[in-house]
């Protein structure tokens, strides 16, 4: 089936930004709770947008807890600079392949325009639909997408780095690539998911990419 849409996901595949939320929400959160958080009380309150994890472990700052969220967050973004290398030739690729992009995140979208503006990608992506403070919305993204776009799900592919994006790409019926490269993810926990491709590098994602367009054109 010929490859007509990529729909990324943006923490931890199309850049190493999940240590910098991490950074983030401790700079924010810590002085409101008067006390450290570990990672992983971050962590486990992730699924929902950044709105959603302010909300679960400082409800009473909870407006305040957000702005100052943000504003750490521009602030320690030159701790995440660019994307992963190679990210942008992939893009490149796509475009100049015909196949069109966009992006599917759990981030509020003011934190996915953020990144976005500093990785220089505002442009690449037709549709950006992002996280909800209610809860995960990966789902409906996607499925907003292929309507929007009126693409198939068999045409299409969905790249992310987490479990819960294999399990998100299989409810909305689209073939799930797992990115598998980034110092945050679990190839073996990914692996077990079972998804339809497993990749540790960009490179290896891009030959994929370059074999299955190779295909399409035979």
């Amino acid at each position: 089936m010929m490859l007509k849409t990529i729909i990324f996901d943006l923490d931890g595949t199309i850049g190493n930004t999940l240590p910098l939320c991490i950074a983030a929400f401790k700079a924010a959160i810590e002085p409101h709770a008067g006390r450290t958080l570990t990672d992983q009380e971050i962590i486990d309150t992730f699924g929902p947008s950044e709105e959603g994890t302010v909300h679960a472990l400082i409800p009473e700052a909870y407006d305040q807890g957000v702005e100052d969220y943000l504003v750490h967050y521009k602030e320690l973004h030159p701790m995440c600079a660019e994307p992963f290398e190679g990210i942008v030739d992939i893009l490149e690729f796509a475009k100049r392949s015909g196949i069109r992009l966009a992006l599917v995140t759990g981030k509020g979208r003011r934190s996915t325009d953020i990144t976005l503006n500093v990785f220089g990608l505002d442009s690449y992506f037709e549709i950006v639909e992002t996280g909800s403070p209610q809860g995960p919305r990966k789902v409906q993204g996607i499925e907003r997408v292929l309507q929007q776009l009126g693409i198939a799900q068999d045409e299409s592919i969905y790249v992310g780095d987490a479990p819960s994006d294999v399990d998100a790409s299989r409810q909305a019926g689209v073939p799930i690539v797992a990115a598998a490269w980034a110092e945050t993810s679990d190839p073996a926990v990914l692996h077990a998911k079972g998804p339809d491709q497993l990749f540790t590098s960009v490179a290896d994602f891009r030959a994929y990419l370059d074999q299955r367009c190779t295909v399409s054109k035979a």
